[in-house]
């Protein structure tokens, strides 16, 4: 039951401003957390890892930055599924692999970049980073992207410059928040499981599609019905970030 307490103003007239300011707070939090503010702030520099949690919806990402022999085995897996991903590859390895790029493109997945060179931007300087970034954009123009704006980190390592340098270049920093750390290949069930009991409502699952991935492809015939019979929807990461509540979460 709601309790609902009627304060005379004139009796508690010196608690007024530490009330007002409470609701004022209680109301900035409820606006959060309900994802009324925007997916990317332009106040701050802000890299998304989450959707929204009012809505079963799920974006299912894969990292490629080497190798050509595991991917296709994924995406067989996804096309008897009819389930839409995005890929964040790098600009190296678009480069040496034009081909299964557009296969991934024309099997309507997503293609977002992993800049150029797969090395950790926070081992490099920032100029270093804008000319990665500006190259990698460079390449894939060349191969027919030309608006990529999606990106994320190579190792997932970042920090709030890199995310501002990304932002003025016309990007939009992707991270994760579910990872069974596939490449590790710590055996198929325990991805199986992980994924399945982790995952939520507007949840970003990182996987792998280098050659490095042993078990991924297996696991995804066990994750994409079973996802789907829990009754989550598999969406793109931009079609994350345009739903109408999507909450933006700052990842540390």
């Amino acid at each position: 039951m709601s309790h609902f307490y009627v304060v005379r103003f004139n009796k508690f007239k010196r608690w007024s401003l530490v009330i007002v300011l409470a609701f004022f707070t209680a109301g900035f939090l409820w606006f959060e957390n309900n994802g009324i503010l925007s997916v990317f702030s332009k106040e701050s520099p802000v890299a998304l890892s989450k959707g929204s949690s009012e809505e079963p919806n799920i974006a299912l990402t894969f990292n490629i930055s080497w190798g050509e022999e595991k991917v296709h085995e994924i995406l067989k897996q996804l096309e008897k599924q009819q389930v839409q991903a995005t890929f964040f590859v790098s600009g190296e390895w678009a480069e040496k692999h034009p081909d299964i790029l557009n296969t991934i493109s024309e099997n309507k997945h997503e293609v977002g970049m992993l800049g150029y060179r797969y090395k950790s931007y926070l081992d490099q300087e920032v100029d270093q980073v804008k000319k990665d970034l500006r190259y990698a954009k460079e390449i894939f123009g060349k191969l027919g992207y030309k608006d990529m704006e999606l990106v994320r980190a190579p190792h997932g390592h970042f920090n709030d410059e890199i995310i501002k340098v990304a932002e003025d270049l016309g990007h939009k920093v992707i991270h994760w928040n579910i990872n069974p750390n596939d490449w590790q290949n710590p055996g198929t069930q325990k991805i199986v499981d992980h994924v399945m009991s982790q995952t939520n409502n507007g949840d970003i699952i990182l996987l792998h599609a280098s050659d490095s991935v042993k078990q991924t492809a297996e696991s995804l015939k066990t994750i994409l019905p079973g996802l789907k019979n829990k009754g989550y929807k598999f969406v793109t990461v931009s079609e994350m970030i345009n739903q109408a509540h999507a909450e933006t979460k700052i990842v540390e």
